[in-house]
């Protein structure tokens, strides 16, 4: 059975997600981020969670070069935040929203949730990678409404 690579997309994006921005600033680059919706929690002790980047991403080099880097889960007022980091080449953080963390990574100002990780692991996974990271430091803010994409489309929870 061969499936259609647009209409497997379409059928996962019923899944409603929420949407990150993953930060690093590996030694030779400026801190970045990355605006994603493939994360998933893998374990709670160790403290463990996942993303996964395609192969062919302009941001491979830098994360393969990453020992720390940070999910940054997006608050609902934060859509213009995953505007700007999901643009292809364009993933330079402006100072004014980001703080270093305690992990020496990027932590985005008013995220709703962010888990600084350590890198634990790197899993071929087809056209992508999959990215295993120990959580070491967290940040959260309980009752804050997440941003939300389904069906190609920032949606609201309500």
């Amino acid at each position: 059975m061969s499936l259609d690579p647009r209409e497997f997309r379409n059928a996962l994006g019923q899944y409603p997600t929420g949407v990150c921005v993953i930060t690093a600033n590996p030694e030779g680059y400026k801190p970045f981020g990355m605006t994603v919706n493939s994360f998933a929690s893998v374990s709670l002790d160790p403290a463990l969670v996942l993303w996964s980047l395609r192969n062919d991403s302009e941001c491979l080099d830098a994360f393969n070069k990453a020992k720390t880097f940070t999910v940054n889960f997006l608050a609902s007022d934060q859509l213009a935040l995953s505007n700007a980091y999901s643009k292809k080449n364009d993933h330079d953080l402006a100072a004014d929203q980001f703080r270093i963390g305690k992990s020496g990574a990027p932590v985005l100002r008013g995220s709703l949730s962010s888990f600084e990780c350590e890198m634990w692991a790197r899993y071929d996974g087809g056209d992508h990678i999959i990215i295993v990271g120990k959580v070491i430091e967290m940040d959260t803010k309980p009752g804050a409404k997440p941003l939300v994409f389904h069906a190609g489309k920032y949606r609201e929870l309500r």
